[in-house]
Protein backbone atom coordinates (compact mmCIF):
# COMPACT_ATOMS: atom_id res chain seq x y z
CA UNK A 1 0.00 0.00 0.00
CA UNK A 2 1.05 3.60 -0.56
CA UNK A 3 -0.46 6.70 0.99
CA UNK A 4 -2.75 8.94 -1.02
CA UNK A 5 -2.60 11.69 1.58
CA UNK A 6 -6.04 10.75 2.92
CA UNK A 7 -5.37 7.09 3.62
CA UNK A 8 -4.00 3.90 2.02
CA UNK A 9 -4.59 3.06 -1.61
CA UNK A 10 -3.79 0.10 -3.78
CA UNK A 11 -0.30 0.14 -5.30
CA UNK A 12 -0.50 0.33 -9.08
CA UNK A 13 1.71 -0.87 -11.88
CA UNK A 14 2.68 2.77 -12.46
CA UNK A 15 4.05 2.97 -8.91
CA UNK A 16 6.22 -0.07 -9.55
CA UNK A 17 7.41 1.35 -12.89
CA UNK A 18 8.39 4.64 -11.26
CA UNK A 19 10.22 2.92 -8.39
CA UNK A 20 12.14 0.63 -10.76
CA UNK A 21 12.82 3.36 -13.33
CA UNK A 22 11.23 1.44 -16.19
CA UNK A 23 8.09 1.60 -18.34
CA UNK A 24 4.73 0.01 -17.54
CA UNK A 25 5.33 -2.45 -20.38
CA UNK A 26 8.61 -3.55 -18.82
CA UNK A 27 6.91 -4.10 -15.46
CA UNK A 28 4.25 -6.20 -17.18
CA UNK A 29 6.88 -8.30 -18.97
CA UNK A 30 8.83 -8.84 -15.75
CA UNK A 31 5.82 -9.84 -13.69
CA UNK A 32 4.49 -12.14 -16.39
CA UNK A 33 7.92 -13.71 -17.00
CA UNK A 34 7.90 -12.88 -20.70
CA UNK A 35 11.68 -13.26 -21.07
CA UNK A 36 11.97 -10.16 -23.24
CA UNK A 37 14.01 -8.10 -20.75
CA UNK A 38 17.38 -8.46 -19.10
CA UNK A 39 17.84 -10.48 -15.91
CA UNK A 40 19.00 -7.47 -13.87
CA UNK A 41 16.09 -5.33 -15.05
CA UNK A 42 13.62 -8.06 -14.24
CA UNK A 43 15.09 -8.44 -10.75
CA UNK A 44 14.91 -4.68 -10.21
CA UNK A 45 11.21 -4.71 -11.09
CA UNK A 46 10.50 -7.70 -8.84
CA UNK A 47 12.35 -6.07 -5.95
CA UNK A 48 10.37 -2.83 -6.41
CA UNK A 49 7.06 -4.72 -6.55
CA UNK A 50 7.94 -6.62 -3.36
CA UNK A 51 9.03 -3.47 -1.52
CA UNK A 52 5.83 -1.63 -2.45
CA UNK A 53 3.57 -4.58 -1.68
CA UNK A 54 2.28 -4.64 -5.26
CA UNK A 55 -0.17 -7.40 -6.10
CA UNK A 56 -1.56 -7.38 -9.65
CA UNK A 57 -5.29 -7.99 -9.93
CA UNK A 58 -6.18 -11.33 -11.47
CA UNK A 59 -8.69 -9.50 -13.64
CA UNK A 60 -6.32 -6.76 -14.70
CA UNK A 61 -4.25 -9.47 -16.37
CA UNK A 62 -6.88 -9.74 -19.07
CA UNK A 63 -9.14 -12.47 -17.74
CA UNK A 64 -12.13 -10.14 -17.90
CA UNK A 65 -12.77 -6.40 -18.16
CA UNK A 66 -10.08 -4.34 -16.43
CA UNK A 67 -12.66 -2.51 -14.31
CA UNK A 68 -13.93 -5.74 -12.78
CA UNK A 69 -12.75 -6.88 -9.36
CA UNK A 70 -13.24 -9.89 -7.14
CA UNK A 71 -14.07 -9.36 -3.46
CA UNK A 72 -13.93 -11.86 -0.62
CA UNK A 73 -16.83 -11.28 1.81
CA UNK A 74 -16.11 -12.87 5.20
CA UNK A 75 -19.14 -13.57 7.40
CA UNK A 76 -19.02 -15.25 10.84
CA UNK A 77 -22.33 -17.10 10.66
CA UNK A 78 -24.66 -17.22 7.68
CA UNK A 79 -27.24 -19.04 9.80
CA UNK A 80 -27.69 -15.78 11.69
CA UNK A 81 -30.22 -13.75 9.66
CA UNK A 82 -28.48 -10.47 10.52
CA UNK A 83 -25.28 -11.50 8.77
CA UNK A 84 -27.31 -12.90 5.88
CA UNK A 85 -28.97 -9.50 5.44
CA UNK A 86 -25.60 -7.71 5.51
CA UNK A 87 -24.20 -10.18 2.99
CA UNK A 88 -27.20 -9.71 0.69
CA UNK A 89 -26.73 -5.93 0.80
CA UNK A 90 -23.02 -6.21 0.02
CA UNK A 91 -23.70 -8.62 -2.83
CA UNK A 92 -26.30 -6.27 -4.28
CA UNK A 93 -23.90 -3.30 -4.11
CA UNK A 94 -21.08 -5.32 -5.69
CA UNK A 95 -23.37 -6.66 -8.40
CA UNK A 96 -24.24 -3.10 -9.34
CA UNK A 97 -20.54 -2.55 -10.08
CA UNK A 98 -20.20 -5.73 -12.08
CA UNK A 99 -17.93 -7.26 -9.45
CA UNK A 100 -17.47 -10.88 -8.52
CA UNK A 101 -18.10 -11.71 -4.84
CA UNK A 102 -17.09 -14.88 -3.03
CA UNK A 103 -18.78 -15.35 0.37
CA UNK A 104 -16.97 -17.22 3.14
CA UNK A 105 -18.61 -18.39 6.37
CA UNK A 106 -16.05 -18.84 9.16
CA UNK A 107 -18.53 -20.32 11.61
CA UNK A 108 -17.34 -17.67 14.07
CA UNK A 109 -14.16 -19.74 14.62
CA UNK A 110 -10.68 -18.21 14.70
CA UNK A 111 -8.98 -21.16 13.01
CA UNK A 112 -11.56 -21.14 10.21
CA UNK A 113 -11.04 -17.41 9.75
CA UNK A 114 -7.29 -17.90 9.55
CA UNK A 115 -7.64 -20.66 6.97
CA UNK A 116 -10.11 -18.57 4.97
CA UNK A 117 -7.73 -15.63 4.70
CA UNK A 118 -4.87 -17.91 3.68
CA UNK A 119 -6.99 -19.29 0.84
CA UNK A 120 -8.59 -16.10 -0.48
CA UNK A 121 -5.45 -13.95 -0.55
CA UNK A 122 -4.58 -15.36 -3.97
CA UNK A 123 -8.16 -15.41 -5.25
CA UNK A 124 -9.57 -11.92 -4.67
CA UNK A 125 -8.64 -8.27 -5.00
CA UNK A 126 -10.03 -7.07 -1.66
CA UNK A 127 -11.41 -8.47 1.59
CA UNK A 128 -14.53 -7.14 3.30
CA UNK A 129 -16.21 -8.43 6.42
CA UNK A 130 -16.13 -9.45 10.05
CA UNK A 131 -12.60 -10.39 11.14
CA UNK A 132 -11.49 -11.10 14.70
CA UNK A 133 -7.80 -11.93 14.26
CA UNK A 134 -5.14 -9.39 15.37
CA UNK A 135 -4.42 -6.77 12.72
CA UNK A 136 -0.82 -7.82 12.21
CA UNK A 137 -1.95 -11.36 11.45
CA UNK A 138 -4.68 -10.16 9.09
CA UNK A 139 -2.07 -8.03 7.29
CA UNK A 140 0.29 -10.98 6.95
CA UNK A 141 -2.41 -13.31 5.66
CA UNK A 142 -3.95 -10.84 3.17
CA UNK A 143 -0.57 -9.86 1.72
CA UNK A 144 -1.24 -6.27 0.72
CA UNK A 145 -4.91 -6.60 -0.22
CA UNK A 146 -7.26 -3.75 0.69
CA UNK A 147 -9.19 -4.80 3.81
CA UNK A 148 -12.45 -3.24 5.06
CA UNK A 149 -13.46 -4.35 8.55
CA UNK A 150 -17.12 -4.27 9.59
CA UNK A 151 -18.10 -3.40 13.16
CA UNK A 152 -14.51 -3.27 14.37
CA UNK A 153 -12.32 -0.22 14.88
CA UNK A 154 -9.07 -0.39 12.91
CA UNK A 155 -5.90 0.75 14.65
CA UNK A 156 -3.56 1.30 11.70
CA UNK A 157 -3.86 2.92 8.26
CA UNK A 158 -3.32 -0.52 6.76
CA UNK A 159 -7.09 -1.11 7.11
CA UNK A 160 -10.38 0.69 6.82
CA UNK A 161 -13.50 -0.02 8.87
CA UNK A 162 -17.25 0.50 9.02
CA UNK A 163 -18.46 1.48 12.49
CA UNK A 164 -21.87 0.70 13.96
CA UNK A 165 -23.22 3.42 16.24
CA UNK A 166 -26.42 2.31 17.91
CA UNK A 167 -26.13 4.46 21.03
CA UNK A 168 -28.84 6.92 20.03
CA UNK A 169 -31.17 4.03 19.20
CA UNK A 170 -30.57 2.36 22.57
CA UNK A 171 -31.24 5.65 24.38
CA UNK A 172 -34.48 5.96 22.43
CA UNK A 173 -35.44 2.41 23.43
CA UNK A 174 -34.94 3.05 27.15
CA UNK A 175 -36.76 6.39 26.98
CA UNK A 176 -39.63 4.58 25.27
CA UNK A 177 -39.81 2.02 28.08
CA UNK A 178 -39.65 4.69 30.77
CA UNK A 179 -42.44 6.66 29.09
CA UNK A 180 -44.55 3.49 29.22
CA UNK A 181 -44.03 3.33 33.00
CA UNK A 182 -41.16 0.85 33.27
CA UNK A 183 -38.53 1.41 35.96
CA UNK A 184 -37.22 -2.11 36.53
CA UNK A 185 -35.45 -2.87 33.26
CA UNK A 186 -32.95 -5.69 32.71
CA UNK A 187 -30.71 -6.73 29.83
CA UNK A 188 -29.57 -9.90 28.10
CA UNK A 189 -25.99 -9.35 26.91
CA UNK A 190 -23.87 -11.53 24.61
CA UNK A 191 -20.86 -13.21 26.32
CA UNK A 192 -18.46 -12.68 23.43
CA UNK A 193 -15.78 -11.34 25.77
CA UNK A 194 -15.23 -11.25 29.49
CA UNK A 195 -16.04 -7.53 29.65
CA UNK A 196 -19.47 -6.01 28.90
CA UNK A 197 -20.33 -5.48 25.24
CA UNK A 198 -20.54 -2.00 23.72
CA UNK A 199 -24.32 -2.43 23.63
CA UNK A 200 -24.24 -3.10 27.37
CA UNK A 201 -22.34 0.17 27.83
CA UNK A 202 -24.98 1.98 25.76
CA UNK A 203 -27.69 0.39 27.90
CA UNK A 204 -26.02 1.51 31.15
CA UNK A 205 -25.58 5.06 29.82
CA UNK A 206 -29.23 5.19 28.70
CA UNK A 207 -30.45 3.96 32.10
CA UNK A 208 -28.36 6.61 33.86
CA UNK A 209 -29.62 9.33 31.50
CA UNK A 210 -33.17 8.39 32.52
CA UNK A 211 -32.26 8.58 36.20
CA UNK A 212 -32.40 4.81 36.74
CA UNK A 213 -29.95 2.52 38.50
CA UNK A 214 -27.94 0.08 36.41
CA UNK A 215 -30.18 -2.75 35.25
CA UNK A 216 -29.74 -6.42 36.12
CA UNK A 217 -27.92 -8.33 33.36
CA UNK A 218 -27.65 -11.96 32.26
CA UNK A 219 -25.50 -13.27 29.43
CA UNK A 220 -26.95 -15.27 26.56
CA UNK A 221 -25.42 -17.39 23.85
CA UNK A 222 -26.15 -15.84 20.46
CA UNK A 223 -29.05 -18.13 19.58
CA UNK A 224 -32.78 -18.55 20.16
CA UNK A 225 -32.01 -21.26 22.71
CA UNK A 226 -29.50 -18.99 24.42
CA UNK A 227 -32.08 -16.24 24.76
CA UNK A 228 -34.63 -18.66 26.12
CA UNK A 229 -32.30 -19.96 28.82
CA UNK A 230 -30.88 -16.54 29.75
CA UNK A 231 -34.29 -14.92 30.28
CA UNK A 232 -35.37 -17.79 32.50
CA UNK A 233 -32.21 -17.33 34.58
CA UNK A 234 -32.62 -13.55 34.77
CA UNK A 235 -36.26 -13.68 35.86
CA UNK A 236 -35.53 -16.42 38.39
CA UNK A 237 -33.19 -14.01 40.20
CA UNK A 238 -35.06 -10.79 39.38
CA UNK A 239 -38.78 -11.56 39.04
CA UNK A 240 -39.54 -7.87 39.60
CA UNK A 241 -38.34 -6.91 36.11
CA UNK A 242 -41.06 -5.55 33.82
CA UNK A 243 -38.93 -4.94 30.72
CA UNK A 244 -35.77 -6.29 29.12
CA UNK A 245 -33.44 -4.89 26.46
CA UNK A 246 -31.65 -7.59 24.50
CA UNK A 247 -28.28 -7.70 22.70
CA UNK A 248 -29.81 -8.77 19.39
CA UNK A 249 -33.02 -9.95 17.79
CA UNK A 250 -32.02 -13.62 17.63
CA UNK A 251 -31.61 -13.74 21.42
CA UNK A 252 -34.85 -11.73 21.75
CA UNK A 253 -36.77 -14.39 19.81
CA UNK A 254 -35.73 -16.91 22.45
CA UNK A 255 -36.73 -14.49 25.21
CA UNK A 256 -40.22 -14.21 23.72
CA UNK A 257 -40.52 -17.98 23.74
CA UNK A 258 -39.32 -18.17 27.36
CA UNK A 259 -41.79 -15.49 28.44
CA UNK A 260 -44.67 -17.56 27.03
CA UNK A 261 -43.45 -20.66 28.84
CA UNK A 262 -43.19 -18.73 32.12
CA UNK A 263 -46.72 -17.38 31.72
CA UNK A 264 -45.60 -13.78 31.25
CA UNK A 265 -47.60 -11.92 28.63
CA UNK A 266 -45.66 -9.62 26.29
CA UNK A 267 -45.84 -6.68 26.60
CA UNK A 268 -48.40 -6.75 29.45
CA UNK A 269 -46.15 -8.45 32.03
CA UNK A 270 -42.80 -8.02 30.29
CA UNK A 271 -41.81 -5.60 27.53
CA UNK A 272 -39.12 -6.93 25.17
CA UNK A 273 -36.86 -4.85 22.90
CA UNK A 274 -34.20 -6.34 20.63
CA UNK A 275 -31.38 -4.90 18.54
CA UNK A 276 -30.54 -5.33 14.82
CA UNK A 277 -33.88 -4.81 13.07
CA UNK A 278 -34.20 -8.22 11.43
CA UNK A 279 -37.05 -8.60 8.98
CA UNK A 280 -38.06 -11.73 10.88
CA UNK A 281 -38.90 -9.49 13.83
CA UNK A 282 -42.10 -8.42 12.10
CA UNK A 283 -43.20 -12.06 11.76
CA UNK A 284 -42.83 -13.34 15.32
CA UNK A 285 -45.68 -13.09 17.82
CA UNK A 286 -45.91 -10.49 19.14
CA UNK A 287 -43.93 -8.51 16.53
CA UNK A 288 -40.62 -7.47 18.04
CA UNK A 289 -39.80 -3.88 18.95
CA UNK A 290 -36.15 -3.40 18.02
CA UNK A 291 -33.30 -0.94 17.60
CA UNK A 292 -32.91 -1.32 13.84
CA UNK A 293 -29.63 -1.02 11.98
CA UNK A 294 -29.47 -0.04 8.32
CA UNK A 295 -28.13 -3.38 7.06
CA UNK A 296 -28.36 -2.27 3.43
CA UNK A 297 -26.36 0.82 4.23
CA UNK A 298 -23.80 -1.31 6.06
CA UNK A 299 -23.18 -3.59 3.09
CA UNK A 300 -23.20 -0.75 0.57
CA UNK A 301 -20.72 1.33 2.59
CA UNK A 302 -18.31 -1.58 2.87
CA UNK A 303 -18.35 -2.14 -0.89
CA UNK A 304 -18.03 1.60 -1.60
CA UNK A 305 -14.94 1.85 0.59
CA UNK A 306 -13.42 -1.24 -1.04
CA UNK A 307 -14.02 0.33 -4.46
CA UNK A 308 -12.22 3.50 -3.43
CA UNK A 309 -9.24 1.59 -2.09
CA UNK A 310 -9.05 -0.60 -5.19
CA UNK A 311 -9.19 2.26 -7.67
CA UNK A 312 -6.88 4.57 -5.76
CA UNK A 313 -9.51 7.28 -5.34
CA UNK A 314 -9.84 9.04 -2.01
CA UNK A 315 -11.30 6.74 0.66
CA UNK A 316 -14.35 7.76 2.62
CA UNK A 317 -13.48 9.57 5.83
CA UNK A 318 -14.15 8.07 9.25
CA UNK A 319 -17.25 10.18 9.87
CA UNK A 320 -18.72 8.88 6.59
CA UNK A 321 -18.17 5.25 7.58
CA UNK A 322 -20.73 5.10 10.37
CA UNK A 323 -24.03 3.21 10.28
CA UNK A 324 -26.60 4.37 12.82
CA UNK A 325 -29.71 2.75 14.29
CA UNK A 326 -33.21 3.86 15.19
CA UNK A 327 -35.98 2.51 17.37
CA UNK A 328 -38.62 0.57 15.46
CA UNK A 329 -41.69 0.22 17.71
CA UNK A 330 -43.85 -2.87 17.29
CA UNK A 331 -46.05 -4.75 19.74
CA UNK A 332 -43.53 -6.43 22.08
CA UNK A 333 -42.52 -3.27 23.91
Amino acid sequence: MVSSGTGPRRVTIDDVAEAAGVSRQTVSRALNDKGEIGVSTKQRVLDAALALGYRPSRFARGLVRQDTFSVGLVIPDLLNPFFTEVAAAALDAARGRGWHVVVYDTGDRVEEERGTLEVIASQVDAVVGYLSLPEDEIARLTRGLPVVLIDRKHRTERFSSIRIDGEAGVHAAIRHLVAAGHRRIGMLDHPERSEPSVRHEWFDAAMAACGLDAGSVARADQSVEGGEQALQELLAVHPELTAVFIFNDIIAFGALRAARRLGRSVPGDLAVIGFDGLRLGALVEPPLTTVALDTRGLGALAVEQAARLLTGSGPLHADELVVGAELRVRESG
